[in-house]
């Protein structure tokens, strides 16, 4: 048969139209009217470029060197249709390496590095192969179960050496010992365009190059969407894709559009399959505008393979992502100006569902020409993917995730570098963390204009996350962040961190706000885990007005609010906290020395203690407790801290050593303000652990045992605090204090003020660590009653 030249540049048997009406009706439906959504003028049918949505496929008698080949079932193949055939176009399509070990960066071409030989199709259809040489070594091992397994550990010949089937691998002259990771990808798939059909015989346009008694023949979608999108850019029109399943080999793009909706017929039935291929299956680049509507996009590696596509630890490279060895994912978006993809459905993907990176604005320069500055993510879904479900790895503004489901997700949620973010109104499950920052600089036009703005209200968390540690999470460079109304319903694990810890490439996180939120962290798990609803460390933040419970009883793996040194301006009000193995808890940080530079000057680990910007207090002026150094600990001062160089400097000399874990605390006011909260059914209330100052307050409490058993002190105080109104009452069993005092971590004692406090039913009143504290304390006004034993209400006067 001889084909005719569609509009699309495609070959098409009939005309136009009626070739639209056709296809429509051999796929078993009615057929797309011409008057498409929008008006006739305005959108272009992708079957009229050759796309058929069908999910027919057959068998096929394939040799090599003929481009005839015998099918078992003609169906509803045609001339000009792209097609795939299995097993018959053996080839090689990555050949990369990873390393060396000590130097984090992506992969790259092989070259004549190392060679393999002897892929003929029979070892499988798409086969991949890592091969590792650890840092140190002339070995290698090897995998083809993306590191589920790894073969014997054998010596580096130089020469030829066999893996199996056939398959040999050499490695050239190289400094392997330096530790690298290789990658070969296999593929025995062949992608070509039916020209012709004669009974049971098609014709292909390219050969195969191997002979195969029964390969599966089956549509491939790639070049008559191509088509479409291209003449619908051209054009300026839209395009409209009828029901039916699409399959790809590579990716679709869609560039430099100044403005084009490209709309499924429903996202039930209307499916992008880049299952046996390989790629993104909509990329935007540049343009203006693009929407992307009722689709959904399926991959080939779900939430089983999480553990194939992430991180993986290799003996040779020090980094090595398994996605990247066999990719593929929903859309990716890069500089694209405005972008809306709704009713969009994301499934199997091996990399991050959902994409972008791109251009952005640099603080005091110039906004670029073309960059992002709005994606729109509604009513969206990613179920059993590999890993991220969205991900904005740039600084792209305005980026909205609404009323998205999120389900089995095997990486982060959401991760996102960007400004000014939205996430809202979503449901997730047994997903990742919702990560904001990661930005993984410490540039400082990241002091001019911020990023990692976010806004995360109105979702719904279920059972827990597995993957990132916790549900949400602010750190490295985010700022501005607020977390409200969120619900968490049987949460198994943490809930909400809100991190200043950074390291040599990071920015601490700060100005945070949690609120309004309800977590129940009652764990359905056979063997629940230890669990915080909220941390926090960073500066500047707000933690007001949630409820924070386990229902039943008392949970000792729970706790409920977390702060930690050394975080500034902290305001902690209004929360209620029920049945946790610790109500509301203030903690120390540490990290270790990683170099000395001289007798005054040392190098931190990353650790808790951040690493500070440079519009910051920079630590000077402030106490290094050195821990191991005795008790009490020894206490320097620092002088300074380098934001260029993350350098220490001490006002005074010490003998200090690599690995010496220190902790820092201010010399003034921290400013923590905790108060109005109800923590009740709790088996340590309250804990005060950290070095506190004399602006850090509790105070108007309300502290009660309620069916907690076994609640050996209801406030613990080792640090300097304000303790002021609090009602602290029912800790009535025996030997139970309602106040226990302790020396801070370095052995002394602050001396710190109890006002009109007031002690009820507790057992003892107050237990010192060492007697004396109490009298050493300003205390007035405290009300004791029917407590077992009693200090008198007054420790030393009032100045």
């Amino acid at each position: 048969m001889i084909g005719t030249l569609s509009p699309c540049g495609t070959v098409s048997l009939l005309p136009t139209l009626t070739a639209a009406l056709w296809c429509a009706a051999s796929a078993g439906q009615a057929p797309t009217p011409a008057a498409s959504p929008g008006g006739e003028r305005g959108w272009l049918n992708a079957r009229d470029c050759g796309a058929s949505g069908s999910e027919f496929g057959t068998t096929a008698a394939a040799t090599a060197g003929s481009k005839e080949i015998v099918v078992a079932e003609v169906g509803d193949f045609r001339a000009g249709q792209g097609v795939m055939l299995s097993e018959c176009n053996p080839r090689y399509v990555k050949n990369v390496v990873w390393g060396p070990r000590q130097i984090i960066t992506w992969e790259k071409p092989l070259e004549n590095r190392a060679e393999i030989r002897g892929y003929d199709g029979t070892q499988g259809d798409w086969v991949v192969l890592f091969l590792d040489v650890p840092k140190g070594s002339k070995t290698f091992r090897w995998s083809e179960d993306f590191a589920r397994s790894w073969k014997p550990t054998v010596a580096i010949t130089g020469d030829w050496q066999p893996l199996r089937d056939g398959l040999e691998i050499r490695f050239n002259p190289h400094d392997w010992e330096q530790g690298y990771t290789v990658v070969f990808a296999a593929r025995g798939q062949l992608e070509t365009v039916i020209e012709k059909l004669e009974g049971n015989v098609v014709t292909l346009r390219d050969a195969p190059a191997r002979t195969v008694k029964a390969a599966m023949l089956r549509h491939c979608d790639d070049s008559g969407l191509q088509a479409v999108i291209d003449r619908a850019i051209r054009e300026k029109k839209n395009v409209h894709i009828p029901v039916g399943r699409y399959r790809l080999s590579h990716g679709l793009s869609v560039k430099d559009a100044a403005g084009i909706t490209i709309e499924g017929a429903n996202a039930t039935e209307t499916i992008l399959d880049i299952s046996e291929g390989e790629g993104t299956c909509i990329t935007l680049t540049a343009g203006t505008e693009v929407t992307l509507r009722n689709l959904t996009m399926t991959g080939h590696s779900g939430f089983k393979e999480r553990d194939q596509c992430g991180a993986i630890a290799m003996l040779g490279a020090g980094y090595f992502w398994g996605f990247a060895a066999k990719c593929c994912n929903a859309v990716s978006i890069k500089d694209t100006e405005r972008v809306l993809i709704e009713n969009c459905h994301g499934t199997r993907m091996s990399m991050e569902c959902f994409y972008s990176q791109g251009r952005s604005r640099v603080g005091g320069k110039p906004e670029p020409a073309q960059y992002t500055k709005a994606i729109t993510y509604l009513r969206c879904s990613v179920v059993d993917n590999a890993r991220n479900a969205f991900n904005n790895n740039d600084m792209a503004e305005n980026t909205s995730v609404l009323n998205c489901r999120i389900v089995d997700a095997g990486g982060c949620t959401w991760e996102g570098a960007s400004r000014f973010v939205k996430f809202c109104g979503n449901y997730v499950r047994n997903s990742g963390t919702v990560a904001m920052g990661n930005v993984r600089s410490r540039a400082a036009h990241y002091e001019e204009l911020g990023t990692g703005q976010h806004i995360v209200t109105d979702n719904v968390f279920e059972s827990g996350v597995c993957y990132g540690g916790c549900a949400i999470r602010a750190a490295s460079c985010a700022q501005q962040v607020i977390v409200a109304r969120n619900l968490f319903v049987n949460f198994g694990s943490s809930a909400v961190e809100m991190l200043s810890s950074t390291g040599p490439t990071d920015l601490p996180a700060g100005i945070t706000s949690v609120t309004g939120n309800i977590f129940d962290m009652t764990s359905l798990a056979e063997n629940p885990i230890p669990r915080t609803a909220v941390l926090v460390s960073t500066s500047d933040t707000i933690v007001s007005d949630n409820q924070i419970y386990v229902r039943g009883a008392t949970a000792a793996d729970v706790t409920g609010i977390r702060v930690q040194e050394p975080a500034l301006n902290v305001s902690v009000h209004d929360n209620l906290v029920r049945n946790c193995g610790q109500g509301i808890v203030t903690a120390r940080c540490s990290s270790r020395v990683a170099e000395v530079v001289d007798s005054t000057t040392f190098v931190s680990r990353p650790g808790q203690v951040p690493f500070e910007r440079r519009q910051s207090h920079r630590y000077r002026g402030w106490n290094v407790a050195w821990l191991g150094s005795g008790t009490p600990a020894e206490v320097s001062v620092v002088a300074d801290f380098d934001p260029e160089t993350c350098r220490f400097k001490l006002v005074e000399a010490r003998a200090m050593h690599v690995g010496d874990v220190f902790e820092v605390f201010p010399p003034y006011g921290a400013n923590w303000l905790i108060h109005s909260n109800t923590v009740s059914g709790c088996a340590k209330p309250v804990v005060l652990d950290s070095y506190g100052s004399e602006t850090s307050i509790l105070r108007d409490n309300l502290i009660s045992r309620g069916d907690a058993g076994g609640v050996s002190e209801a406030v613990k105080v080792s640090g300097r605090f304000t303790l002021s109104g609090n009602r602290i009452c029912g800790f009535d069993e025996q030997g139970s204090a309602a106040l226990a005092i302790a020396a801070d971590a370095t052995g002394h004692a602050p001396r710190n003020l109890y006002l009109r406090n007031t002690f009820e039913r507790c057992a003892v009143a107050v237990k010192e660590a060492r007697e004396g504290l109490w009298k050493e304390s300003v205390a007035e006004g405290n009300l004791f009653l029917d407590c077992g034993t009693a200090p008198a209400a007054s420790g030393r006067p009032a100045p």
